[in-house]
């Protein structure tokens, strides 16, 4: 058919639905890239199922709490169990005697951390609010690990600041960052002064679902988060990976 013969309306909506083609095309794509990270316990699918059945080893009361954390509306918080074997055996690997939580929601985490300390070791916990903590406790002190637990319930940056006023600097061998998104630098930067040399800083949520790729000018934690990771990739005083375990987690290594 000669162009035009074609009516102006037929044009436009052959337009239109090229338009709502490509859009709806790069929008699922977009979609399906985001929900394609994930953690254990949120839906990882048959493959990640398999590494659980052949990898995971969970202590009985690590059972319990992470059965009792998914009771809970917020249980996408948790750390997957994977990831925090990993962190577990990274502790093992680097002999850890003093680490640092901050944030930790119903301590799933901190109780796998705590149980790859020496009887001797101590695990500074941060969070602001007990309410989960509460949840807990009854499962750190079935585990014979509250003793190695120093929870701090304030402002993180408070608890961080008090570790360097006491003298604690370069003192600590492990320390895990897992908190709100916008003090993530501020965290980084006071838990580097905290680490030995040769200290692993791990930092969870660094790939955030995949909306780093694309930040909105509005979303202020993705853009923190984004912020973040380019500074890292620049920062001399780190070795640095970022793994696609959970939803992101770089393990910076002091120099």
């Amino acid at each position: 058919m000669p162009l035009r013969s074609v009516s102006k309306e037929a044009l436009a909506g052959s337009l239109t639905l090229g338009l709502v083609f490509v859009t709806g095309y790069f929008l699922g794509r977009r979609r399906s890239f985001r929900m394609s990270i994930n953690k254990s316990h949120c839906g990882g699918g048959p493959l990640l199922q398999y590494v659980l059945d052949n990898s995971l080893r969970e202590h009985p009361v690590l059972k319990k709490l992470r059965l009792r954390t998914m009771e809970d509306p917020g249980h996408g918080m948790m750390v997957a169990c994977e990831q925090s074997q990993f962190m577990s055996n990274l502790a093992r690997l680097i002999r850890t005697r003093k680490a640092l939580e901050i944030g930790v929601y119903t301590g799933y985490n901190t109780l796998n951390i705590a149980l790859a300390l020496p009887d001797d070791g101590q695990l500074v916990a941060c969070d602001i609010s007990e309410d989960y903590i509460n949840i807990a406790k009854p499962f750190w002190k079935e585990a014979g690990v509250e003793k190695k637990i120093d929870l701090r319930v304030q402002p993180a940056l408070k608890t961080l600041d008090d570790l360097l006023a006491a003298g604690e600097a370069e003192t600590f061998d492990f320390a895990f960052i897992d908190a709100d998104k916008g003090n993530m630098e501020l965290y980084y930067e006071k838990c580097l002064q905290l680490i030995r040399k040769g200290g692993i800083i791990a930092i969870d949520n660094v790939l955030w679902g995949g909306k780093v790729l694309d930040p909105s000018p509005g979303d202020s934690d993705t853009l923190a988060i984004d912020r973040l990771n380019k500074k890292l990739h620049r920062d001399i005083r780190v070795t640095l990976s970022m793994l696609t375990v959970g939803d992101g987690l770089t393990l910076a290594v002091k120099l």
